[in-house]
């Protein structure tokens, strides 16, 4: 059994420096998340760097469109070959099937609700203050169309797990260990990463308290211990 948890995100607009993260952190590593700051920034070009470090890469792009041209971004991004990719549940049916016809080998990973919105902003964009109520009906139609798993706050975790099986992926964002103080903090719903771990998250989404430390390698073998 794999006991590798931890998903490093890249966000950052320094290839080398991404580079040199890499090089140091793959072998303590599950996986390296590549967002729009870092894709924009460098491209396949700079994908393709990361690739060649033999590391399993999560292309985190969060397609959201109408199916046909989510259908044909995923037969693009197959192309590069990423252990995991994102689209928004919220795309609808048609979207998630048409996105499952064509991943190849890819494992596709459901949004739910971004771990920045509150209760308040999801009252206003969808219409419902309960997230349990929003993340069960996301999680039902990530299901009905086969999807590989969702991206759900530690707040979540327990009710995806409730309502799905063993083999559906639970991947979580908003960690933040202990140590770790952020004034600007964006992520509104977080938990440190046993306690995620523990309530069933499959895999942790980790970046500036590992990417901003002053020894990055030894932040992330701190964590990997505090969840055996």
């Amino acid at each position: 059994m794999n006991k590798k948890k931890i998903i490093v995100a890249l966000d950052s607009d320094n290839i080398s420096s991404s580079q040199s993260l890499v090089k140091s952190l793959k072998n303590d590593a599950y996986a390296f998340k590549l967002g729009y700051e870092f894709f924009l920034n460098f491209g396949q070009e700079g994908y393709k760097l990361i690739q060649e470090e033999g590391v399993k890469i999560f292309l985190d792009l969060k397609l959201h469109d109408i199916p046909n041209t989510v259908k044909n971004g995923i037969i693009a991004i197959s192309k590069l070959n990423p252990y995991f990719t994102t689209i928004h549940i919220t795309g609808g049916d048609k979207m998630l099937k048409e996105a499952i016809l064509v991943k190849k080998n890819i494992k596709i990973i459901g949004v739910s609700i971004l771990t920045s919105l509150d209760p308040m902003q999801t009252k206003k964009y969808y219409n419902d203050a309960n997230l349990e109520k929003i993340v069960s009906n996301l999680v039902h139609s990530a299901i009905n169309n086969n999807l590989d798993g969702i991206v759900c706050s530690p707040k979540e975790i327990k009710l995806v797990k409730k309502l799905s099986s063993k083999k559906f992926i639970i991947i979580t964002p908003g960690i933040r260990p202990n140590n770790f103080v952020n004034i600007n903090e964006d992520q509104k719903r977080f938990m440190t990463p046993k306690e995620a771990i523990d309530l069933g998250s499959d895999f942790l989404v980790i970046g500036r308290p590992i990417t901003t430390s002053s020894d990055p390698l030894e932040e992330l073998k701190q964590i990997n211990h505090s969840i055996e």
